[in-house]
């Protein structure tokens, strides 16, 4: 647990939400001009009074002062400790403008070494904040100075990148101003900051998953549950399903590792009890920047009663589409345009993904007139298509989809076989750098999904064929025929075989022992899936036809016109694996600790598909590279910093290698991060 704080240490005001460590410090601050609203705003304990809030505090200029320290919060009636920039929680809004050059002194007052990184904001790597990666941290004591030119605007965030301090406090916003006007006319910008918030310490919380990976889903499944599925199904289909489920060691109602039952969901450093609330007048248009600073949940988010002009993505412009509802992923931001009319309020509602509780807030004409709080949802019940299985794939249309660098146009999806076994064939070390393949005789052999890029055939088996020191330099194969060879994810332009598997340091392939390789994912992977299959206009269980117009990312188109965009000289598949039995996180079956780097040339451009071979949504972060989500229409192509992989689907991406340095990519749920990471080395 969090080290907890008497009641007699609040007591010089036990109805505020945020408390200040000491009077003194409170003083202190008071005298350097922090309101007490803006440091205290809140809930008082054990009760539901309402203390009036504020705009969040924005800190403006070119130059700005970060203290991180701790301080005493109480969301939940019982004070904990935080980690907090500036002893405020969310940290202070950064207003920065574009073209400017920044400077940030962050002052560590810990006992323990810090960071802050700056997400989504393109800068050079030693300025990015991630530990390791060209930074040592900030210990104890010292200060840091972040300098850099900010190159973009739009709604951004920043955090710690060091231990689980984000979830312990140290998270904020960034709004960067645009040298030129966006296109859109508004009266009003609000930053609707989402959040979840745990008494228990973070190490605790990860300590529980790996004992019990359910340990906080109270929404399992009953024998009640089965007999009214039977009875709408059959008992046959009934006992199918259940069987499958079992087989892989999940269940249909497995859809977050933690939950409400320890969460309390924020919005604006303001639980549902204190309730945001941003003032507007009859008329006037609003613009929300919605940003998920959360640590582990995902956020359905309508305001019932009005539309919302969805208008950037991740800090990007995007054409504007009208909906009701989004599902806002852990890192990612969306910006909306809504027009409350009549002067009445409005409920900013953003439900956790597992229905477990809710953010909410209100858009309204007077600081008491509150909206009421909606009804949440029915639960998501995860189905077969969740897994990659059966899934109707008529409405998914990728024709727009340039894959000039492999050839997809023989792609069989009824017969696709991506956990195929090739045992029998062992190619790990085989140089096919200069031959012409064109006519290899595969005829057996659906080699759909093998990945030649960034793992290098680990899992294959030498034992019938093996071809590890074969040769091939400097032969011409003309007899070989690929016939009825199903490489869909190969290039198929000259068959290079050079191009597509990833070079080490040295330019060398990678050697992995083949035995290790079959450990590494026997350990860390407890399912594959058979049917990954790109789903773009699928907003995602729980949002599926529930008479609502939900974001998809078939919505999302760029402002601007991308069709004169470089194509991708090569592809990267990365296979997202986990065991949930021993909650362990990894890419291609390897996690972190034990992963080599990927290599990426300086001036390239590549496209890296994701293929999620596990229960759970994984939105992906690649630091320093824009990512261009493939979205159906190369024309405009939108540009993100977070693509999000739904359970048993594929998404790609394309990424110009535009920045030398060592980067992080990894997924932003804190408790899959440490497995499922890469260290990225562009030069």
């Amino acid at each position: 647990m969090r080290k907890y704080i008497p009641s007699s240490t609040s007591d010089v005001n036990p109805t505020r939400r945020i408390f200040v460590k000491g009077a003194a410090v409170a003083s202190a601050l008071a005298g350097m001009g922090y309101s007490p609203t803006a440091l205290f705003a809140a809930v008082s304990k054990g009760s539901n009074r309402i203390v009036p809030s504020e705009r969040p505090r924005e800190l403006y200029g070119t130059e700005f002062f970060l203290e991180i320290s701790e301080s005493i919060v109480n969301f939940t009636g019982e004070p904990q400790l935080a980690k907090t920039v500036n002893n405020m929680l969310p940290s202070p809004t950064l207003v920065w403008r574009e073209g400017d050059e920044v400077t940030i002194h962050v002052k560590n007052n810990l006992r323990e070494d810090t960071s802050l990184h700056w997400h989504g904001i393109i800068l050079p790597y030693e300025m990015d904040g991630v530990p390791g990666f060209g930074f040592n941290g900030i210990k104890p004591g010292d200060t840091f100075i972040y300098k850099f030119k900010v190159q973009q605007h739009g709604t951004y965030w920043y955090h710690s990148h060091s231990d689980f301090q984000r979830p312990e406090g140290m998270f904020g916003a960034i709004r960067v101003e645009p040298k030129t006007p966006d296109p859109y006319i508004y009266q009003r910008d609000y930053i609707i900051q989402l959040a979840d918030w745990s008494d228990e310490d973070p190490h605790d919380i990860l300590r529980h998953l790996k004992l019990m990976p359910d340990y906080y889903n109270y929404k399992q499944r009953t024998i009640g549950d089965f007999f009214q599925e039977a009875e709408q199904k059959g008992l046959r289909q009934a006992l199918t399903d259940r069987k499958m489920w079992n087989e892989m060691s999940m269940m249909d109602r497995d859809l977050s590792d933690v939950t409400g039952d320890t969460y309390t969901f924020l919005m604006n450093g303001h639980s549902p009890a204190s309730h945001w609330r941003g003032l507007y007048k009859p008329g006037e248009k609003v613009r929300l920047r919605f940003i998920n600073t959360g640590s582990m949940t995902f956020y359905d988010i309508n305001i019932p009663g009005l539309k919302m002009t969805v208008i950037a993505a991740d800090g990007n412009l995007v054409q504007p589409v009208e909906v009701d509802q989004f599902r806002l992923a852990v890192a990612e931001t969306y910006d909306v345009i809504i027009e409350p009319t009549n002067g009445k309020a409005f409920a900013i509602f953003a439900q956790a993904l597992d229905r477990s509780g809710y953010a909410i807030g209100s858009i309204t004409t007077a600081e008491n007139d509150l909206a009421p709080t909606p009804e949440m949802d029915p639960l998501p019940i995860l189905s077969h298509a969740d897994m990659g299985h059966s899934m109707d794939h008529s409405s998914h249309n990728m024709e727009g989809m340039d894959h000039s660098s492999h050839d997809m146009s023989s792609m069989d999806h009824s017969s696709h076989m991506p956990s195929m076994d090739h045992s029998s064939h062992n190619m790990a070390n085989l140089d096919h750098s200069s031959h012409d393949m064109s006519s290899m005789d595969h005829s057996s052999h659906d080699m759909a999904s093998m990945d030649h890029i960034s793992h290098n055939m680990p899992n294959m088996d030498q034992s019938s064929h093996n071809m590890a020191n074969m040769d091939h330099s400097s032969h011409n194969m003309p007899s070989m025929d690929h016939s009825s060879h199903n490489m869909a994810s190969m290039d198929h332009n000259n068959h290079n075989m050079a191009s597509i598997l990833m070079p080490n340091a040295n330019n060398e392939v990678a050697d992995w022992p083949v035995e290790m390789a079959k450990v590494r994912w026997g350990a860390n992977t407890n399912m594959q899936i058979t049917d990954a299959q790109y789903r773009l206009d699928d907003p995602g269980v729980g949002l599926r036809n529930n008479g609502r117009r939900v974001l998809t990312y078939a919505d999302l188109k760029n402002l601007y016109p991308t069709n004169r965009a470089a194509k991708p000289d090569r592809e990267i598949v990365l296979n997202l694996t986990g065991n949930m039995e021993r909650y362990l996180w990894s890419i291609d079956g390897v996690p972190f600790s034990e992963a080599d780097p990927l290599y990426l040339k300086y001036g390239e451009r590549v496209r890296i598909t994701f293929i999620n071979h596990t229960m759970m949504t994984h939105p992906m972060h690649l630091h320093g590279l824009w990512s261009d989500v493939e979205t159906g229409d190369n024309n405009y192509l939108p540009r993100k910093h977070v693509v999000v992989v739904q359970p048993g689907s594929k998404m790609s991406m394309r990424v110009n290698v535009d920045a030398k340095g060592h980067w992080a990519f990894h997924c932003h749920m804190m408790y899959h991060m440490s497995g499922m990471f890469r260290r990225v080395i562009v030069a």
